[in-house]
Parts: structure tokens; C-alpha cells; sequence
């Protein structure tokens, strides 16, 4: 009776509207991914544009979030700073989790050495401190984004596949997967066709997660100098360059800081709602 009454319960959970953060988060990310989208098609001014003569100027009615230290409009610039934390944020996140659902379908289906091999990997890769390691990494080989890109993949893909395993260990014991070894499915197809699709949806949910701490770590990187190259319309890039212009028009810092804290925590947000709704049903 009281498994019933939980199942019920968790049912009636499951039912329940959308909270209004999570409505307020989903807004936050559409206007992100409109901006993306369309770019300068939508900014008031050229980002790119320097007027040198106009200086670093505050809000006015001509720029409404004022100008940085060459005269470029900092509420252009920060429209289209959301393209490159995007695309960045995705990659790792999508890069991340793909090598790890590999990674971790053979550790917690196969067992044995295989798992042995890949805990091991992960418990090295977890000791080390991956921002540290990716300032070191980035810094030595002068790279540009994607060289930063493909060093955050390398190190998120550890804790991601630790993630893959327990979900891949909690099913493999069930009667669905006893019930498809006793009728020689091969184990390709049970891993890639019966697990993955049951676990998808807490993947999904952990990928969300990926995507902020994925934007932090590229604007910390972009902070210290790193990654983005001069110039260019990101965020964490603004946070460093108009850092001498914080008296004379603190929009300059304080916009594209706000955006990165909005959008970091509205996919906090929502990955943590996906992750209670999804493993409620599990």
C-alpha cells in the first residue's frame, strides 16, 4: 500500500504545472538564442565599430548602455557576445557527454578490466583541477576558442562518464535487460539499443548542467586572456577589457557579467528541474 501511495504521489507530481522560474529561465534562453541567431541583424550599431573620438562614454539616450575605451557600443557588443558563449557552451557540453555515454555504457555494462580501466582514468582525471589545468594547458599552447573547446571536453568527459556508469549500473541488474541476455541479444545492441534509450532522459537533463558550468569556464578563461582571441565580441572577453573603464561607464562590466550570471543560472535552473521530473519517473 505504501508503494502505491508513493507511485501515486510521484504520479501527481509528474502532473504538476511548470513553476514560473523555470518559465522565467526558458525566456532567458530563448532571448540568448534569438540573439545568437541573428547577430548584427538586430544590434543598434556595428559592434566592431570604434569611434575614437567618442571614447568610453555612459547610458545616453544615443547609447543605452554606453561606449568602451574605443568608442564601441557595449549593449551591441554584448548582443552579440551571446553567439560565441553559445556555440562554446554547446560543444563542450555535447562533445563532453558523447565521449563519456561511450565511455561509460562500456564501464557499467562490460565490468571487468574494461570498468577497471575507466574508473581508474576517471579517478586521476577527478584529483586533478580541471580549470587549472585548462589556464596551464591553453596558456602554454596559444591556442584560440577551439583549442580552449577542446581542452574543457577532455576534462568534463571524466566526471560525465562517472554520471553514465551509475545510470548504466542501475539498469543492467532489471529484468528487461536479464530478459534480452537470455535471448542472445548482442551486447551492442543491449547497451545501445535497450540502456540508452532508458537513460537518455537523466543524460539530457545532466547535459543542460554541462552547458552552465561550461559557460563559466570559457568566460573565466576569456577573463584571464585566454581562448578568445582580442577583439571579439564575448563576454568574458568585455569583463577584462572595459575593467579600466569601471567609473566612467560600469555598463561596460556590469552587462555582459549580468548576462553570463542569467543565462548560467537559468540552465542551472532548468537542468535541475529536468533531473527531479525525469528521475521521478525512473
Amino acid at each position: 500500500m505504501a508503494e502505491l501511495l508513493q507511485a501515486q504521489r510521484g504520479a501527481g507530481l509528474g502532473r504538476q504545472g511548470v513553476p514560473l522560474s523555470i518559465w522565467l529561465s526558458f525566456a532567458v534562453l530563448f532571448l540568448i538564442v534569438v540573439l545568437a541567431l541573428l547577430g548584427t541583424s538586430i544590434t543598434p550599431y556595428n559592434p566592431s565599430e570604434q569611434r575614437l573620438f567618442v571614447g568610453d562614454t555612459p547610458p545616453s539616450s544615443e547609447f543605452l548602455a554606453g561606449t568602451d575605451l574605443l568608442g564601441r557600443d557595449v549593449l551591441s557588443r554584448s548582443m552579440l557576445g551571446a553567439r560565441t558563449a553559445l556555440i562554446g557552451a554547446i560543444v563542450i557540453s555535447v562533445g563532453a557527454f558523447a565521449i563519456a555515454t561511450a565511455l561509460g555504457l562500456l564501464s557499467g555494462y562490460l565490468g571487468g578490466k574494461v570498468d577497471s580501466v575507466i574508473t581508474r582514468w576517471i579517478d586521476i582525471m577527478l584529483a586533478l583541477p580541471a580549470l587549472l589545468i585548462a589556464i596551464v594547458i591553453v596558456g602554454i599552447v596559444g591556442g584560440g576558442l577551439w583549442i580552449a573547446i577542446l581542452v574543457l571536453i577532455i576534462l568534463f568527459t571524466a566526471p560525465d562518464t562517472r554520471i553514465v556508469r551509475s545510470a548504466v549500473l542501475e539498469q543492467r541488474p532489471l529484468p528487461y535487460i536479464e530478459a534480452a541476455r537470455t535471448l542472445g541479444v548482442p551486447k551492442t545492441r543491449i547497451m545501445y539499443g535497450h540502456i540508452l534509450p532508458n537513460i537518455l532522459p537523466i543524460l539530457f537533463a545532466y547535459i543542460v548542467l554541462d552547458f552552465a558550468f561550461a559557460l563559466v569556464a570559457l568566460a573565466g578563461l576569456s577573463f584571464l586572456g585566454l581562448g578568445i582571441p582580442p577583439g571579439t565580441a564575448d563576454w568574458g572577453r568585455m569583463l577584462i577589457e572595459n575593467k579600466g573603464i569601471l567609473f566612467t561607464n560600469p555598463m561596460g562590466i556590469v552587462l555582459p557579467a549580468v548576462l553570463i550570471i542569467l543565462t548560467a543560472a537559468s540552465m542551472n535552473l532548468i537542468g535541475d528541474w529536468l533531473y527531479d521530473r525525469y528521475s521521478l519517473r525512473t
